[in-house]
């Protein structure tokens, strides 16, 4: 959906930018435009209509008329009102005064919940909280199970009850089990079903009485579309949502959903699912999507991912390394692998302000795997000593790494390129002249 919708946002801008000044008639050409990209991303008819008008209103205006860069003037006013939709800010999760914060979440099956759980579970942790899981799915087969299999893996503790029936009793036992284990956080994992009805609304009902969590999530699947809002108002209306979760946002071009379930339901996005690794978990910033889509790249968040996938320790180790010219194969393996940590390139990359359409990228990570292979098939000393590789080892090296020799001997050249300008840079003599044809070695 960013992708669809950001090439096509961009495209517009490119021809406001072409006119003098904005004039009734080429703001009307370019929100004719809008209104279509809106609805072909599956955005709700009324919010897409309101939006337009909204922009209009604002565009067509004297002082707007007499500026001199229209193409900027118009982002602008796109860039506010997207923002405004999508609720301005970033929710955060209600903490709760006294002992843990109970997060309660529903949906439908097949919406991501247990996945989700675990998630939260270990952004929770990763934040310094003691988060605790309870299993209360007591319909969908090994839920309860996966559930668990997903603590053991980020080192959560799980509560549930096997072959019992009894959700709520499961939520409450769950419940006194995680504060007797001084949890700070408690996370239930409810049943779904395939569509809503009476006993499914009466089981979470009974749940949100008796634990009375501070926060109750809606977990629902960007890629239905449309659906995704009448799902949002249909369990607001019963329990009272606090929150919406969308998970699968990477993995359609119609989860317009996440620009209408703010105006028409009322509620926040808090999180959004980008990825399937139980990491691909993002707070919703509406100012942080809003500037992907419109081409202005992300660089806060890039940074927060750096952040978490580079050890501040390592960090400075590499620094000095480079400082003092040292940096050796071993380092660039260590380099990337952490740029693995951040997700795919073009994700990466898409968060760098004005890079436009990247093109296919498969041959880039491709060439990265490789490079990460051949590094991975020499011996530590060849590593810190790549002057010693000689024709017999790089064969050997050639066959660990289910590569040919000249893949050894291209990797080897740019890595020396690469040192090179490093230490142009270590020298103060400022920004190099990159070869003809120079690129880093993946």
């Amino acid at each position: 959906m960013l992708d669809n919708l950001g090439s096509k946002f961009q495209g517009i801008f490119k021809k406001v930018r072409g006119h003098g000044k904005l004039t009734e008639d080429n703001i009307k050409a370019a929100l004719k435009e809008v209104r279509l990209s809106l609805l072909e991303a599956d955005v709700n008819y009324r919010v897409v209509k309101d939006f337009v008008n909204k922009i209009k209103e604002k565009a067509v205006g004297e002082n707007t008329l007499s500026g001199i860069n229209p193409g900027q003037q118009f982002i602008k006013i796109v860039n506010d009102e997207l923002t405004e939709l999508l609720g301005g800010t970033n929710a955060r999760l209600t903490k709760a005064h006294r002992g843990p914060t109970i997060i309660m979440l529903a949906g439908l099956q097949g919406a991501g919940k247990t996945t989700f759980a675990a998630k939260l579970a270990k952004y929770l942790k990763k934040n310094g909280e003691k988060p605790f899981l309870v299993g209360a799915d007591i319909y969908r087969p090994a839920a309860m199970k996966q559930l668990q299999v997903l603590g053991d893996q980020i080192g959560v503790p799980v509560y549930y009850e096997e072959g019992s029936k009894d959700a709520v009793n499961i939520c409450e036992t769950g419940v006194k089990k995680a504060r007797a284990e001084e949890a700070t956080y408690i996370i239930l994992d409810t049943a779904g079903r395939l569509h809503i009805d009476e006993n499914l609304m009466e089981e979470l009902n009974q749940i949100r009485k008796k634990v009375r969590p501070q926060e109750i999530l809606l977990v629902v699947d960007a890629m239905i579309g449309q659906d995704a809002v009448n799902l949002a108002s249909s369990f607001n209306e019963t329990l009272n949502i606090d929150g919406v979760v969308l998970t699968k946002l990477d993995g359609d071009t119609r989860g317009g959903s996440a620009l209408s379930i703010k105006a028409v339901v009322g509620k926040p996005i808090k999180f959004i699912g980008v990825g399937e690794k139980l990491e691909d978990i993002e707070l919703f910033h509406p100012e942080r999507l809003v500037s992907r889509i419109l081409g202005m790249g992300d660089v806060v968040s890039l940074v927060e991912k750096a952040q978490g996938a580079i050890d501040e320790d390592e960090a400075r180790l590499l620094e000095e390394k480079l400082r003092k010219q040292e940096f050796d194969l071993e380092d660039f393996l260590k380099q990337l692998q952490n740029i693995k940590k951040l997700g795919p390139i073009g994700n990466i990359l898409k968060m760098l302000p004005g890079v436009g359409d990247l093109g296919d990228l498969a041959p880039a990570e491709k060439e990265m795997k490789k490079t990460e292979a051949i590094i991975q098939s020499m011996t530590v000393e060849e590593r810190r000593k790549p002057k010693i590789i000689n024709s017999s080892r790089k064969k050997r090296i050639a066959r660990g790494s289910a590569t040919q020799v000249h893949d050894i001997n291209k990797m080897l050249k740019q890595f020396e390129q690469m040192k090179s300008m490093m230490k142009m840079f270590g020298g103060g003599k400022g920004m190099p002249k990159m070869g003809k044809g120079f690129k880093l070695p993946f």
